[in-house]
Parts: structure tokens; C-alpha cells; sequence
């Protein structure tokens, strides 16, 4: 149970690594996309959250409502899926996680486990990104953010409770792949970077920064909150670089067909995604759809 819920948690980072965008006076991370043939909604979510925010605002239930399919990043509701990736995420006995790292930052490691209640032992055969992301879900939750209120579950529970199709834009397997490429290096320099940036209080800064950003609609402050992270963490651009950027070439296509298709889709990613000048909502209007935000 320890195993499928930490691969739940790493999933949904994953999945929500980013919040929404252009347009400062908008109040929603909702946009609608128009083809000649059909229009979509995009949907930018949050990784962890508050039983009081939903159901969601107007704007957005609605829009839900008018869709025919649900588009997430990964399904972390389906529990197979997510046994199936666990290898991604730990070492084979006797390997083990102080096997990978250096020991000053093992030990910088095992003096934060108290804060956040996690004994020495449910984390002592993760990789390292798994085992610092473990910590950072627990500063969410210190914050009052719980993964169980994520935009994404919401979502998927709502559209199942409704009988709507859930479709995957990437899935929890790929999603796992991509966890698993990091090397031996990179997995040192962001369980490193990790560990810094919660021992100075900049993560919960990030935390705060985000959420409020996201609920007043400012991609703006967003992109300027993620790249205070990225100049002050060691590695933490590379890491945005391949875990965020690197992604949406596979997913245009995919929205691309969804937009050629009869059926309304409502897509909803990691609100990153879709700020800035290479998120999904410029490079769609860049393409030639007609984008506006709702």
C-alpha cells in the first residue's frame, strides 16, 4: 500500500508539475480551442489541493459538462496501472537509496524524515528523485495541500461517477519510463537541490507562490515563481527542461487529433503546461487555432 500510494503522489507531481496561462485579467485556467471542425477545452490542474475548492468555478464545471471525453496526462485512479510502474521507482534489495547518494546528503536527508513523520525504512529503497518528491508532497501537505484533493482525481472521479471515457494523453507507463531515464548523476542533483530547497524554506515559498498565482489566473507570476526555483536549485532548470518542455511535441499531436475529431474533449494537464510562450496554448495558437480564455 506504502508503494502504490507513493506512486500515486509521484504521478500526480508529474502530472501537475505547472499551473496556466496568458491573459492576466482572466480568473480561470480554462481556454476553449477552435478547429474548423470542432473546439476542446484546456484545463490547467493542481497536483494536491483543498476539499473546499470544489466542486470547481462555473466556468469550468461547465465547460466539463459539455464535454463528451476526459483527457488527463495519467490515470493515477487506476491502481494496476500504478503497481505495474513501481519498479520505476525503487531498488532491488540489498540496493538501496544511501547506495546512490553522497552521505552528507543522506544525512541531511535522514534529519528531515521527522519533520514530515516518514520512518527511515519506508524510504530506504526508493531512487532518489522518488525519495526527495516524497518529502516535497509532504511540505504540500504541511501547507494544507492533500494529493487526495487534486484537480486531476476530481476530475477523474467526476467523469467516471458520469460514465465519461477517460483517455490517457500520456499514461502512467510513460510517465514512469521518463522517471526511470533520469541517470545517476541527475538523480544526485536534484536529491541534493531537493533537500537544499526545503531546508531554506524555499519550497514552501514555491508552494504558497503557485497556488496563489493559480487561483488569481496569473501565469505571469507563475513563470516568475518557477524560475526563482530554477536559478536558486542546482539542476532544478535541466530537470523542468526534460520533465515539463520536452513533452509537449507528443502532445500536440495528440491534441491535434482531438481537435480534427467530432468529439468535444476537455483536457486537463499540469497547469505549466500551458504558460508561457511554450506552453500548450501558445504553441496551438501558434499553429493557427483560435484560442481564447474562458
Amino acid at each position: 500500500m506504502v508503494a502504490q500510494r507513493l506512486i500515486r503522489l509521484i504521478v500526480l507531481a508529474l502530472v501537475a508539475l505547472a499551473w496556466a496561462a496568458p491573459a492576466a485579467a482572466q480568473q480561470h485556467y480554462l481556454w476553449e480551442v477552435a478547429s474548423p471542425s470542432n473546439r476542446i477545452f484546456l484545463y490547467g490542474t493542481v497536483h494536491a489541493g483543498k476539499k473546499e475548492w470544489y466542486p470547481l468555478q462555473r466556468e469550468v464545471e461547465d465547460a466539463f459538462a459539455e464535454s463528451r471525453v476526459l483527457v488527463v496526462e495519467a490515470d493515477i485512479l487506476d491502481g494496476s496501472k500504478m503497481i505495474t510502474s513501481g519498479k520505476a521507482m525503487t531498488y532491488d534489495p540489498p540496493d538501496q537509496l544511501a547506495d546512490h547518494v553522497p552521505g552528507i546528503d543522506y544525512q541531511r536527508f535522514l534529519k528531515l524524515l521527522p519533520r514530515y513523520r516518514i520512518p527511515e525504512l519506508a524510504v530506504m529503497q526508493m531512487k532518489p528523485f522518488i525519495a526527495v518528491s516524497l518529502l516535497v508532497f509532504g511540505e504540500w501537505a504541511r501547507a494544507g495541500y492533500l494529493p487526495e484533493f487534486s484537480v486531476d482525481a476530481y476530475l477523474i472521479r467526476k467523469a467516471r461517477m458520469q460514465s465519461k471515457p477517460v483517455v490517457e494523453l500520456e499514461g502512467v507507463a510513460a510517465q514512469a519510463k521518463l522517471i526511470e531515464s533520469l541517470t545517476d548523476a541527475e538523480n544526485r542533483l536534484v536529491f541534493e537541490g531537493t533537500i537544499s530547497a526545503l531546508e531554506n524554506g524555499l519550497t514552501v515559498q514555491q508552494i504558497e507562490g503557485m497556488v496563489d498565482a493559480w487561483q488569481k489566473g496569473d501565469p505571469a507570476r507563475i513563470l516568475e515563481v518557477a524560475k526563482k526555483y530554477n536559478e536558486e536549485v542546482a539542476g532544478a532548470a535541466e530537470f523542468e527542461e526534460k520533465f515539463v518542455w520536452s513533452r509537449h511535441a507528443a502532445m500536440l499531436e495528440k491534441i491535434r487529433g482531438y481537435l480534427d475529431s467530432r468529439e468535444r474533449h476537455f483536457v486537463a494537464v499540469g497547469a505549466l503546461h500551458l504558460a508561457g510562450p511554450r506552453g500548450l496554448v501558445e504553441q496551438l495558437r501558434g499553429m493557427g487555432y483560435v484560442v481564447k480564455q474562458k
